[in-house]
C-alpha cells in the first residue's frame, strides 16, 4: 500500500511515535525500534541527495508527506533506540501537516522556491517560533520558547522548506569547559558518530553532522565560531559549508562570537549545500556584519569548475596523521587530472594568532550572550546567572566537565577592551591580509586546500576530545569561506571505516571559486558512502 493511499490516523501514529521519542532527553534503552508501517512507494529513499528528492517531489514520484515519515521513521529507528544516535533533539509535531499542505500547494502549481517542501533540521541554538524551545543544549534553556523566528529561518520558510526539528548540539556549542567532549548537551545527551558509534562526532554541529549522515534528513543548519561547521561534517562524511561571514544573518542564533559566527549547511552533496546556503543568505540591516550580494551561487556548480584553477597545498596544515595525509595525497593526482595546477605552500602565519581568537572569543561570548538573553523571557540577564544556575543544577548539567570557559569569560571587565582590540585586530591580520591572502598573492592562487581534520577519535568522557590538527581555524578567525567535501575513508583491518574531509578555502567572498573547485572535486571522485547502522555496542550516557 502506497503513502499516497495512507489515512491521516495512520501518518499521525508514525509521527506521534517518533515525537515521543525524541522531547524528552535520552534515556538508555534496550527495547527494540517500534515496528512502523513501510512505504510502497517506488522510490529509492535511502541516502537521497537534494537533487534526487526533488527531482522527484517534481514529477510526483515522491510527496513530501511521504518524505517527511520516511525521515520520522529513520529518527524512531536510530535516534534513541538502534544505533542511538541522540542526533535529534525535539521534533516540529506540524511538520506532516505542512508537508501535506505543501503537496496540495504543488498539485496546485504553487511552488515557494528551490526548498518546497524539503525537510531541514535546525542546531538547536536557532531560534523558531513554532513552539520549538532554543535550548543550546542546556536545561537551562529548556524553557526558552522565542516568539520570533531566526532570519535564516524566516529564509528557508519563504523557500517553502520545512522544519523538521531541532538537531543535538554540543553544549553552548562546546564554549563551556576546556574539556568537553563533542556531541554532548544536557538535554541530548551523548550524539555519537553513524560510522562508529564508539567515536565522536566533533565540534558543536554535532546532530546536525550525525542526522545527515544517518539519513534523518535531507538538510541540516550547523553553526560554526572555528571548525564547528567542517568538523563535524567531515568526520561524519558529508558536505559543509562555512560561508563568509555575514553572508547569513546571525539574527535568532545563541551566539559566542560576532567576529566569527556563522551559520551553514550541512548535506549530502555540494549540490544541496549551495542550494541550502542560497536559500538562508540576505542582508539583514541589524547585523553588523551582514552584506548585499546579488550572487546565485547555484550557476557556479560546475562539473569542469577545476580546469585551469591554480590551488595552493597547504604543507603546514597537515602532517599530524599518516593514514590522513596519505589520503589526502591520493586527492591532489585527481585535482591535477581535471585540469587544476598545484603549488606547495606554507601559511606564515600559522599557530601565531591562537592567543588573540581566545581573547576575542571570551570577551565577546559574555556581550553577546547577555545581548541575546535581553531576547528572551528566561530568569537570566548575564554570564554570572549562567555560572549560577549550571551550579545549582550540577549534577545534570556539570557531570562530566565544567564551565571553565563561562567563568574565563565572565571575569572579562571593561578594563581589558583594549586587549580585546588589539588581539580581534592580530588575530584578523594574521589569520586574513597576512595568512590566507597573502598565500593566495604570493603564489598567484585561487584557493588553497587541505586535509580537513583527522579521522574521528574514540569518545572519553574523562579526557575529553583528542583533536590532532584541522584545516579551520584560518577562515574561521579572518571570517572567510571554507567548504569540506569527503575525500574518502581511513580503513584498517577489523575496524570500522572514517570518513575523512578534504577542505576548499580563499578570501572573503570566494564562494563561487569554492564551490567549482568543490563540485568538480566531488563529481569526478563520488567518495561518499552511506554509514551501515546497527545497535549500539556501548552506552556512554
Amino acid at each position: 500500500m502506497s503513502l499516497n493511499t495512507l489515512t491521516k490516523s495512520t501518518l499521525s501514529l508514525s509521527f506521534a511515535l517518533a515525537l515521543a521519542a525524541c522531547q524528552t532527553p535520552p534515556v538508555r534503552t534496550t527495547q527494540a525500534p517500534v515496528a512502523m508501517q513501510q512505504s510502497e512507494v517506488n522510490f529509492e529513499f535511502a541516502h537521497a541527495d537534494y537533487r534526487t528528492i526533488n527531482q522527484a517531489l517534481e514529477q510526483g514520484e515522491l510527496t513530501s508527506a511521504e518524505l517527511v515519515t520516511y525521515y520520522l521513521q529513520r529518527i524512531r529507528a536510530h535516534n534513541q533506540q538502534g544505533a542511538e544516535l541522540r542526533a535529534v533533539i525535539s521534533l516540529n509535531p506540524d511538520a506532516l501537516a505542512e508537508a501535506e499542505t505543501l503537496d496540495k500547494a504543488r498539485k496546485q502549481g504553487d511552488v515557494r522556491g528551490s526548498l518546497h517542501g524539503i525537510p531541514v533540521l535546525l542546531k538547536d541554538n536557532i531560534d523558531t517560533a513554532d513552539g520549538l524551545a532554543n535550548t543550546a543544549g542546556s536545561l537551562l534553556f529548556a524553557e526558552n520558547f522565542p516568539e520570533d523566528d531566526a532570519a535564516l529561518v524566516k529564509n528557508l520558510r519563504a523557500q517553502g522548506a520545512i522544519i523538521l526539528g531541532k538537531a543535538n548540539l554540543s553544549e553552548w556549542a562546546n564554549f563551556r569547559s576546556t574539556r568537553s567532549s563533542s556531541g554532548w548537551s544536557g538535554v541530548g545527551g551523548l550524539a555519537r558518530n553513524p560510522y562508529d558509534t564508539t567515536r565522536s562526532t566533533c565540534g558543536s554541529s554535532a546532530g546536525s553532522g550525525a542526522a545527515v549522515a544517518a539519513d534523518f534528513t535531507t538538510f541540516a543548519v550547523g553553526t560554526e565560531t572555528d571548525g564547528s561547521l567542517v568538523c563535524p561534517g567531515a568526520v561524519n562524511g558529508i558536505v559543509s559549508i562555512k560561508p563568509t561571514l555575514g553572508l547569513i544573518s546571525r539574527d535568532g542564533i545563541i551566539p559566542i562570537s560576532h567576529s566569527q559566527d556563522t551559520a551553514g549547511p550541512m548535506t549530502r552533496s555540494v549540490a544541496g549545500a549551495v542550494t541550502l546556503m542560497q536559500a538562508m543568505a540576505s542582508y539583514d540591516g541589524s547585523d553588523a556584519a551582514s552584506f548585499r550580494t546579488d550572487t546565485v551561487f547555484t550557476q557556479y556548480l560546475n562539473e569542469d569548475g577545476l580546469e585551469g584553477k591554480r590551488i595552493g597545498v597547504v604543507r603546514n596544515l597537515m602532517g599530524y596523521n599518516e593514514l590522513l595525509d596519505n589520503q589526502f595525497e591520493q586527492q591532489l593526482e585527481v585535482l591535477e587530472a581535471q585540469g587544476a595546477t598545484l603549488v606547495d605552500v606554507e601559511m606564515p602565519t600559522y599557530g601565531e594568532y591562537g592567543d588573540a581568537e581566545f581573547t576575542v572569543l571570551l570577551y565577546e561570548f559574555k556581550q553577546d550572550m547577555a545581548n541575546y538573553l535581553a531576547t528572551t523571557q528566561l530568569p537570566y540577564r548575564n554570564m554570572a546567572d549562567l555560572i549560577e544556575a549550571n551550579n545549582k543544577m550540577a549534577q545534570q548539567e556539570l557531570p562530566y566537565f565544567g564551565q571553565e570557559l563561562f567563568i574565563m569569560a565572565n571575569n572579562m571587565t571593561e578594563a581589558d577592551e583594549p586587549r580585546y582590540q588589539k588581539a580581534l585586530e592580530k588575530s584578523k591580520r594574521l589569520a586574513g591580509a597576512e595568512g590566507i591572502d597573502a598565500m593566495l598573492a604570493d603564489h598567484d592562487l585561487d584557493l588553497l586546500v587541505a586535509p580537513t581534520t583527522g579521522p574521528s577519535w574514540k569518545i572519553d568522557l574523562v579526557n575529553g576530545d583528542h583533536y590532532a590538527g584541522s584545516a579551520s581555524s584560518p577562515a574561521a578567525v579572518a571570517g572567510y569561506p571554507h567548504i569540506t567535501v569527503p575525500m574518502g575513508y581511513i580503513e584498517l583491518p577489523k575496524q570500522p571505516k572514517l570518513p575523512v574531509g578534504i577542505s576548499f578555502f580563499s578570501t572573503a567572498h570566494a564562494e563561487p571559486v569554492l564551490i567549482e573547485a568543490a563540485y568538480s572535486y566531488e563529481q569526478a571522485t563520488q567518495h561518499r558512502q552511506p554509514p551501515q547502522l546497527s545497535a549500539t555496542a556501548t552506552h556512554l550516557d
